[in-house]
């Protein structure tokens, strides 16, 4: 879980979350989750609200339908920060696969893949439970929230990526992800900002494939 250190904005490395048992890390990757997405989720929560008829069940289980969908991701996280980042961070070439995956994570910005999930992030189409009974416009609210978690994994899952490839998750990373992922879907220069971002990843990638120990500057 985020720790104290975690919270001053220090790095808390993936290997120590590692020692928790899968229940605890969910609990926890669902909370970081919560945290880092929920403010560019809260307007289209609002939006389905209405659409809803001001039904706060059908808004709240569209809240929960969403973060099911994160919380099946917490599974091949926890399976990675478990098995794998102990290994890659005790080698000298971590520094080049966190490199490679700023890349990869910047090629993803400028692709019709994130395009389009993007374009579904910021334009939803709802599914609601129409005139029928109750239980099928909650299963419709469900449906809904997981459809639109989706949408924002395919959106922003090479983001989530990148910051177990640098092992780290320090607060000062999280925010700006969380800023980034905020303004693409809200602000009218989204598309530009996703440009932006995607030249900002693969020069840091190149970055740390030439020298990798930069890493360390950038996680401490």
């Amino acid at each position: 879980m985020v720790s104290a250190a975690g919270m001053r904005g220090d790095p808390m490395p993936m290997d120590a979350e590692s020692t928790m048992p899968m229940a605890a890390f969910l609990v926890a990757w669902v909370a970081m989750m919560a945290a880092m997405m929920l403010p560019a989720v809260l307007p289209v929560v609002g939006r389905y609200a209405r659409a809803a008829t001001g039904n706060a069940v059908a808004a709240v289980l569209f809240v929960a339908g969403y973060l099911a969908v994160w919380s099946v991701v917490g599974i091949p996280a926890f399976v990675v920060s478990n098995r794998l980042n102990p290994v890659v961070h005790s080698c000298p070439w971590a520094g080049r696969v966190a490199g490679a995956v700023a890349v990869l994570a910047g090629l993803h910005q400028l692709t019709r893949f994130k395009s389009i999930c993007l374009h579904h992030c910021r334009r939803p189409m709802f599914v609601s439970g129409g005139s029928g009974e109750h239980v099928h416009r909650r299963a419709g609210a469900l449906l809904a929230g997981g459809r639109y978690g989706i949408y924002c994994l395919g959106s922003c899952w090479m983001l989530m990526l990148l910051l177990i490839a640098f092992g780290t998750m320090q607060l000062g990373w999280m925010l700006a992800l969380s800023v980034v992922i905020w303004l693409e879907k809200i602000a009218p220069v989204g598309d530009q900002l996703r440009r932006l971002t995607a030249a900002m990843l693969i020069v840091l990638g190149i970055a740390l494939l030439v020298h990798p120990t930069f890493v360390t500057h950038l996680i401490s």
